[in-house]
């Protein structure tokens, strides 16, 4: 026989097993049927029936020649050993699932550029494959996210680098980070810009514009790449929001840089070209997770729509700034 655990709920002494064997005469009306039923022999059948007999102190069959029928205390009590049996089954393929990444929620952080296409589509795909995933999205900086997840309030973040750089992230110690890809720095200029039908613009070219930045400390946002490259930008406008910095480059009245995650979901009257540099500029973009031995298997598929998802894009930047794969 199984080892099978008891039911809280009905007598302490309940065993699950009994129970199954309780049901399955109960349907049948034989001992014999339910023994070649659960490939038991007939006696072991009988000693179940007898045991659960003695747990609820009541006599559940009516032994007749042609078979057994259910006495008043046994048609009561299967109805409650069938809610107990179906909510085992229940729990134990609710349980597969979650193995399997089917069930379950998921909750997931990510920074503004890596929902304008990567984690969208990310989203879009897993929950085509896993439709009884709630998955949550929480809009906010890396910095913010990176407490979330040590807090447990987080499954999974995609954060980016504090600075433009090709290193890794050491600041999120008790993380795993999982690198998705280094994302280039890109120009975006007016499509009516003198320098538009090229496919890479040195930033020096640059020097004489007008440029749009997201804080008047623009020392701490993307535009700081020209102090690398020997200059200081005029930054004539400071907005935050990437729709105004876009709506400005479109209106001719101003360059910016853009990250790479956000090109794809550029308008048509703004161009993205590559910036020629001897060391390429980039910021390296992570999935973070918890520090822990195995991931949940809702966070791993997830994980993996991600990575897919990375792909597909880089095909699609190299087709947007004119490069060769």
């Amino acid at each position: 026989m199984p080892d099978m655990r008891h039911v809280h709920g009905l007598e302490s002494g309940v065993d699950i097993a009994r129970l199954t064997v309780f049901r399955e005469v109960a349907q049948r009306g034989s001992f014999t049927s339910a023994a070649a039923a659960l490939r038991y022999t007939q006696s072991a059948v009988s000693r179940q029936i007898a045991a659960l007999e003695q747990d609820v102190a009541a006599a559940l069959f009516e032994r007749e020649s042609r078979g057994v029928r259910l006495t008043e205390e046994g048609r009561c009590l299967l109805a409650h050993a069938e809610a107990v049996l179906d909510r085992l089954s229940a729990a134990r393929r609710d349980l597969a699932a979650l193995r399997e990444g089917g069930r379950g929620a998921l909750r997931v952080g990510a920074f503004a550029t890596a929902e304008a296409i990567l984690v969208p589509r990310a989203i879009a795909a897993f929950g085509l494959a896993f439709p009884k995933v709630e998955l949550t999205l929480v809009d906010g900086l890396s910095p913010t996210h990176v407490a979330r997840l040590r807090a447990g309030e987080l499954d999974l973040a995609v954060l980016s680098e504090p600075t433009v750089s090709t290193g890794r992230n050491s600041d999120v110690p008790r993380l795993r980070l999982h690198h998705l890809l280094d994302e280039p720095l890109l120009i975006a200029l007016p499509a009516t810009h003198r320098l538009a039908a090229r496919r890479a613009v040195q930033l020096t070219e640059l020097a004489d514009e007008h440029w749009i930045a997201g804080s008047t400390t623009f020392e701490d946002t993307l535009v700081s790449a020209c102090l690398r490259s020997g200059f200081r930008p005029a930054v004539r406008y400071v907005v935050q929001e990437w729709t105004a910095k876009l709506g400005l480059v479109a209106a001719g009245l101003g360059v910016t840089l853009v990250p790479g995650l956000a090109a794809g979901a550029l308008r048509p009257d703004v161009v993205v070209r590559r910036v020629r540099a001897e060391e390429p500029m980039t910021r390296a973009v992570y999935a973070a997770t918890a520090d822990r031995r195995e991931l949940p298997a809702t966070t791993q598929r997830f994980l993996e729509f991600l990575t897919t998802g990375v792909a597909e894009l880089r095909t699609e930047l190299a087709a947007l700034t004119g490069q060769q794969r």
